[in-house]
């Protein structure tokens, strides 16, 4: 049975409307505008045109900010994804983790997006939930009265340098150099982090959750479903992702379906600064990245492991 983590009021936040322009060398942004709370925001978020995806001046609904999180764990990389129902889009995605930026950030989403990270991805161990730290920084326990953190043995973020065009709040370029986007259906202006999570070689038995938070009548609330993690791993060679998908409970990397599975926007294809897509289907993905999902066993090879297995315990007796 779910358990709700927290509640809050959707109304406490606040963000802003954008002025954005773009060009060949770099894109920049401005707040405009009164504060809009959660439902303003939404109504605003409305499909736009842009006739050309190099150079440009539009004006947008919000910022987003997202996190392609590598996971570093038992030597190996691995993508963060974590699923989402989109109740303002009417669909299920798996998705980068990603949130609103709040007005007061506008000029420093890299922290809105530590803090996304420290909301939606919740890593536990038979002796507590890990705590987090940006670099010397502790992350927020956002769900501390619900749960119990380790105080030690805290995971490690470390930000990577990404995009080469740089983006800037007004004339000050943002740090870390993240990916930007205009997302043209729901006329917002996304921001992609590349940000990397260590997990302490002490953390033995660890499971991975995602929490998302859903707005339930004049709430946003956020639960914890143990049947359903909702957070995946693709993994990485050379740092390529591989056609493959996992949860992790206690340790051991569980399969996960893609069957019917869509990816978020962010893994459509881009034209110059602008994304058109929705969302796109796992298989095009593979596609446009040249993967190719890997086969199933046959049941010929089952049933030939099955019969390896029974001559194995008849020639033990």
């Amino acid at each position: 049975m779910p358990r709700t983590l927290i509640r809050k009021n959707p109304s406490n936040f606040k963000t802003l409307p954008l002025h954005v322009e773009a060009g060949p060398e770099g894109l920049s942004y401005q707040s405009i505008g009164m504060p809009l709370n959660f439902a303003q925001t939404l109504q605003r978020r409305k499909a736009i045109q842009v006739a050309d995806p190099e150079r440009f001046a539009v004006e947008l609904a919000n910022l987003g900010v997202s996190v392609r999180l590598t996971l570093q764990w038992q030597n190996r990389d691995y993508w963060v994804l974590v699923r989402q129902r989109r109740q303002d889009r009417g669909d299920v995605v798996l998705k980068l983790i990603s949130g609103y930026v709040p007005a007061q950030e506008l000029n420093l989403p890299l922290h809105t997006a530590v803090q996304e990270v420290a909301e939606e991805c919740l890593l536990e161990t038979p002796e507590g939930w890990l705590g987090g730290r940006f670099n010397d920084t502790w992350l927020p326990a956002p769900y501390a009265d619900a749960l119990h953190y380790r105080e030690a043995m805290p995971f490690v973020l470390t930000p990577h340098s990404g995009a080469a065009r740089p983006v800037r709040c007004g004339n000050q370029p943002l740090i870390e150099r993240p990916r930007a986007y205009v997302h043209l259906p729901t006329a917002s202006l996304q921001l992609i982090y590349d940000l990397r999570l260590q997990v302490p070689r002490e953390a033995k038995s660890l499971s991975l959750f995602h929490v998302d938070e859903r707005l339930e009548g004049d709430q946003l609330v956020a639960r914890l479903n143990r049947s359903r993690p909702d957070l995946y791993l693709m993994p990485l060679e050379d740092g390529q992702p591989q056609a493959e998908l996992y949860t992790l409970k206690k340790d051991r990397l569980v399969p996960a379906s893609t069957r019917g599975i869509y990816l978020a926007e962010s893994f459509a294809r881009q034209d110059g600064w602008l994304v058109r897509e929705e969302r796109i289907r796992w298989k095009d993905w593979l596609r446009q990245q040249g993967l190719v999902a890997p086969r199933p066993d046959s049941k010929l090879k089952r049933l030939t492991g099955k019969a390896r297995q029974l001559l194995g315990l008849a020639l033990q007796k």
